[in-house]
């Protein structure tokens, strides 16, 4: 028994001190640098990934209370308070919604506002106007004004956000009717009262802003000696006047010349008066009246080839295509447009191409 034990036992530990000696082999080889750089592309790569997908589960509670601590709580009169708001609203036109925790309605960068104004004492549509970056005609159309020389003082007027018509949609109007009487493309019309997106506010009774609308033009004094013609829409006193004469020629004022023709500058500057009138240099037919850019109310008469025009003018007193005579009053001294006086820039044409009003 004791024989059979003995050789049982020293063939195990035979056998286990074989299997540490193999083992210790493996461990070896694998302590070789060929095996290492193995274990680093490949086992220890995943070592890697696994250790941070942990960390990140492991982040996501704490992360979770932090958020939630930041939320204020809610209570049932909260609820209640919330229960009675609308479910929806539609926006203006021009609106988006901005993304966030807390939604709210922006005006989107290029649609300006409709704003309100009242007119006060010393207020014409030449200086709101100029305050306001829209043009005459713009400031009339929106606001029914059709007689510009006797503003109602304390009227509230609306303000449209560019040159262009405010329009309320009629009974019987499409897109394409009011694209038609404004002369422009209906797509100006969709794209900038985003119609595309929101057709509902294309009703009757909506307001529409149409950009670059041609608007009618003002008139702010006919002279016309036919009797049977309908009744002037404005008629200011203008006394008669000769033209005033100059070293060279007739002027259209008898002022001082602040500014001669040169190269930056296409015309003559006269001063004079707030109001002095102003006349035809020489007879011929009114080729045009209104609004420009930087020369603010204009007159223009063109006697054949040679058309001279007269800018920053207060008030005119002829319309488009009224014949006149030499020395007849057109217009008077004003300060509409870019001017840091009252007087007229004046400017003469000659086959298109500018001359100096003086050397005529």
């Amino acid at each position: 028994m004791s024989q059979r034990w003995a050789t049982t036992t020293g063939r195990k530990l035979r056998r286990s001190r074989h299997e540490i000696a193999v083992q210790l082999a493996e461990i070896k080889d694998g302590l070789h640098p060929r095996h290492l750089r193995r274990f680093a592309a490949t086992t220890g790569l995943r070592w890697i990934v696994n250790l941070g997908v942990a960390a990140l589960v492991l982040s996501l509670p704490v992360a979770a209370s932090a958020a939630s601590a930041s939320v204020p709580a809610v209570t049932p009169s909260t609820l209640l308070a919330t229960a009675d708001a609308p479910r929806a609203q539609s926006l203006a036109r021009g609106m988006t919604i901005s993304a966030g925790r807390a939604p709210v309605t922006v005006i989107a960068s290029e649609v300006r506002p409709i704003r309100e104004y009242t007119m006060g004492q010393a207020d014409t549509l030449g200086s709101m106007s100029n305050f306001f970056g829209v043009s005459p005609e713009a400031l009339a159309y929106a606001n029914g004004i059709t007689d510009p020389l006797n503003l109602e003082v304390g009227r509230s007027i609306r303000i449209p956000p560019g040159n262009g018509a405010l329009y309320t949609v009629a009974e019987g109007d499409t897109l394409e009717s009011v694209a038609a009487r404004f002369k422009v493309e209906t797509k100006v019309i969709k794209d900038y009262n985003r119609l595309e997106w929101e057709p509902e506010h294309f009703a009757v009774g909506k307001l529409l802003f149409v950009p670059g609308a041609e608007l009618p033009a003002l008139v702010y004094q006919t002279v016309d000696p036919a009797p049977s013609r309908p009744t002037l829409i404005a008629r200011a006193a203008s006394p008669a006047a000769q033209p005033a004469h100059g070293p060279s020629g007739s002027w259209p004022v008898a002022g001082i010349i602040t500014q001669y023709m040169w190269g930056a500058h296409t015309g003559v500057d006269l001063a004079a008066p707030y109001g002095t009138t102003l006349v035809a240099v020489t007879p011929g037919v009114v080729s045009s009246t209104g609004w420009v850019p930087v020369g603010g109310l204009s007159v223009c008469v063109r006697d054949g080839n040679v058309e001279n025009c007269y800018y920053h003018t207060g008030a005119v007193f002829v319309s488009p295509g009224q014949t006149v005579e030499q020395g007849q009053p057109v217009a008077s001294i004003g300060m509409t447009g870019v001017t840091t006086g009252p007087h007229v820039h004046w400017e003469t044409k000659i086959d298109g191409r500018f001359v100096n009003p003086l050397a005529r």
